[in-house]
């Protein structure tokens, strides 16, 4: 198979200088039979038909290499995509158990644990009365059961009540979960069974999906995105009727991360210090409260760099080089990746504006999009690649990879010094 030229300088220009490189390539002649011999107007009807698909194929693998860590090996376009099925939300199903609108079985799975607990949870502590759970409420766990236990048990009919219900914790070590789909294409109507499946996921192709689908609810519990955890913070705290400062929501999103557990735990904590009548977390209540700096954190590093601002980047590394306990390498590092990679893909927006490069980046809101149209005029293309490998080769030698010794803070003022200059 032969590589053109452009794509073969691409390849050995990232590999001398050790940054990760793939091809999404479009061809429009096949030279070995006749009829594949490029002509203009076969080039001019690829281009017009392929072009504008291929660069959103581009687009959808680098989110996924970046949003979702994955490694893309190969990609065909087979044929016009198929629509998928709506997927159900968090925020339906509850809504639905709210309303004691039940289905006979939940099946949650996924990696991101949050949601799936939320949901067993609610359906435990409001189906059945305190009287009811006495005799109509069964929690195992996959290690300790099998399917014929959780199928007997499902098969069961209440005692003095409308449902029983059957949960299943930690289903990933339930062996041969497939065979539930034998119960799932009748399901008993007085049983709500739910299944908490963590840490993956079924296939949906095969049949337990499909039977699943047909006659429950089959949710996919995912990870939120960097971009989301900000929204996620106001949702949660608007349900609790508190609101949130957005520099806040950023020094907890960024504090926390993408563990929604914690994230909760945390909010509660600030819930419950909020003076009396005070209904709005400040940067200051996070400071006084979970132990942030407001003034020298991740949050006002990566606004730093964007303005280049080097003597308050300088004042904010040497106040991580002083608490390192608060401020790991290993978490700026992230998210400065992750911003600098972002950056990168919002290069290729269609629309140079706030509106355009939110849409490139999947952010909730056009503001949110300002530090990226600042970063870019400051920023080139090839800077902001050799920042992206920068980054990397701060992260292997924060590790001992070609480092014996070089202590952390250095390692970020000599990045940080890269970066500006």
């Amino acid at each position: 198979m032969a590589v053109d030229m452009e794509t073969a300088t691409l390849f050995t220009t990232g590999f001398a200088n050790h940054i990760p490189t793939g091809a999404l390539l479009l061809v429009s002649d096949q030279p070995m039979i006749p009829e594949g011999v490029k002509t203009e107007q076969s080039d001019s009807m690829v281009t017009k038909n392929f072009v504008h698909e291929h660069v959103e194929i581009g687009i959808d693998a680098l989110r996924m290499i970046i949003d979702e860590k994955k490694t893309v090996k190969h990609l065909k376009l087979t044929g016009k995509p198929t629509k998928m099925a709506k997927e159900v939300t968090y925020e339906e199903i509850v809504r639905n158990l709210k309303n004691r609108i039940y289905a006979p079985v939940y099946f949650l799975m996924g990696e991101e644990d949050y949601y799936i607990d939320r949901i067993a949870d609610y359906i435990i502590d409001t189906v059945l009365s305190e009287t009811e759970k006495e005799f109509n409420l069964t929690v195992t766990y996959g290690a300790d059961t099998d399917v014929a236990n959780v199928i007997n048990a499902a098969k069961r009919y209440p005692m003095m009540s409308e449902y029983q219900v059957v949960v299943v914790k930690e289903a990933q070590s339930l062996k041969r979960i497939e065979e539930l789909a034998f119960y799932l294409q009748k399901p008993q109507k007085s049983t709500i069974l739910v299944v908490c499946y963590k840490h993956g996921s079924i296939d949906r192709r095969k049949k337990l999906a499909a039977e699943i689908e047909k006659n429950g609810v089959l949710f996919e519990s995912r990870k939120l995105k960097d971009s989301q955890i900000p929204g996620f913070i106001s949702s949660y705290l608007k349900r609790k009727k508190v609101e949130i400062e957005p520099k806040a929501s950023e020094m907890m999103a960024e504090f926390v991360g993408a563990d929604l557990n914690r994230m909760a735990g945390e909010l509660e904590k600030l819930i419950l210090t909020l003076p009396e009548g005070a209904r709005r977390i400040t940067p200051e209540q996070i400071e006084r409260n979970i132990g942030i700096s407001k003034d020298y954190n991740n949050f006002e590093l990566r606004s730093a760099l964007v303005e280049k601002d080097v003597l308050k980047a300088n004042k904010i590394i040497k106040y991580f080089e002083e608490n390192p306990k608060n401020n790991p390498l290993q978490m700026t590092l992230a998210i400065l990746f992750n911003f600098f990679s972002n950056l990168m893909l919002a290069y290729y927006a269609p629309e140079k504006s706030d509106q355009g490069i939110a849409a490139q980046l999947g952010l909730k809101s056009p503001w949110q999009a300002k530090e990226y149209m600042a970063a870019m005029r400051r920023y080139s293309g090839v800077k902001v690649m050799q920042i992206i490998h920068a980054i990397r080769e701060c992260d292997a030698r924060s590790k001992g990879i070609g480092n014996p010794s070089t202590p952390d803070g250095e390692l970020l003022r000599d990045l940080i010094y890269f970066i500006l200059h």
